[in-house]
């Protein structure tokens, strides 16, 4: 049993074949699934799927690259929109300098906005991060001085700097089909270094699909395939990273009801 703990039900890839998309996870073992928000403005979206399927749960945030469309979004307002019984966390927020589509300062102050909404909630934050390490570490060192909050770095490709600042933190990392790929022994190094107890996976779909579906549109069935590898990696039966990994999604995203005994 596994838990897809970050993809976008939403997005025109997925969406056009959802009820597929939905049956081919449960026939690979892929019992839940998280669908990630990326706008607030799309709040009613992310809820409509979860409500209408047992299995799906979804989060409420904004984007780095939508931080410059929703500057203004409150904790108020985050707070209200977490509350829905099936809304398990915070986010996608955070920075992303590969593509710079907001400007960074409105997007490090829509990040804390959204810590802040972690904090008070007690739901874990969705973070995303790209080519933006120490500004990212600097922010959750700075936030975390100001009370403690959940949290994990989702589809986990920064350095190994960040992922020892996260750790010693307290975050969780989440790995994504991006383990997979050939040219990642560094991330699969890092991966290593990390305690079981802190790892998740993801497929981050429609995106970033795993070896052996490179090229396919990616879906939550696919989650599958980077749980193989992570348990290669860890040198441990691919049984109990599915055992742990799974343990550590329901820990993290604990409004879920459990399902483990």
């Amino acid at each position: 049993m596994l838990i897809d703990s970050h993809c976008h039900l939403d997005f025109p890839e997925l969406a056009a074949d959802r009820v597929g998309v939905l049956a081919r996870a449960k026939a690979a073992g892929v019992e839940r699934m998280i669908t990630i928000a990326t706008s607030v403005a799309r709040h009613n979206v992310y809820r409509a799927i979860a409500e209408e399927n047992d299995n799906v749960w979804f989060t409420v945030g904004t984007h780095p690259h939508r931080a410059h469309e929703e500057p203004d979004t409150t904790v108020d307002q985050l707070l209200k929109l977490a509350s829905h019984p099936k809304c398990v966390g915070i986010g996608e927020a955070g920075l992303d300098y590969h593509y710079d589509k907001s400007p960074r300062n409105v997007a490090e102050a829509v990040f804390r906005t959204h810590i802040a909404a972690a904090r008070e909630t007690g739901l874990p934050l969705v973070i995303h991060s790209r080519d933006a390490d120490d500004d990212m570490a600097r922010i959750l060192r700075d936030e975390m001085g100001k009370g403690a909050f959940k949290a994990l770095l989702h589809c986990f490709t920064s350095g190994a700097e960040l992922a020892r600042a996260g750790l010693e933190l307290g975050l969780s990392i989440s790995c994504s089909g991006v383990l997979t790929f050939k040219n990642s022994s560094e991330l699969r190094d890092i991966a290593r270094s990390v305690p079981l107890d802190r790892l998740l996976v993801e497929t981050d779909a429609p995106f970033l699909a795993p070896v052996p579906y490179r090229g396919k549109t990616n879906e939550p069935a696919y989650v599958a395939a980077t749980a193989a590898v992570l348990a290669g990696v860890k040198g441990v039966p691919i049984e109990d990273i599915e055992l742990e990994i799974t343990r550590n999604t329901l820990t993290m995203f604990n409004k879920m009801p459990q399902i483990l005994q």
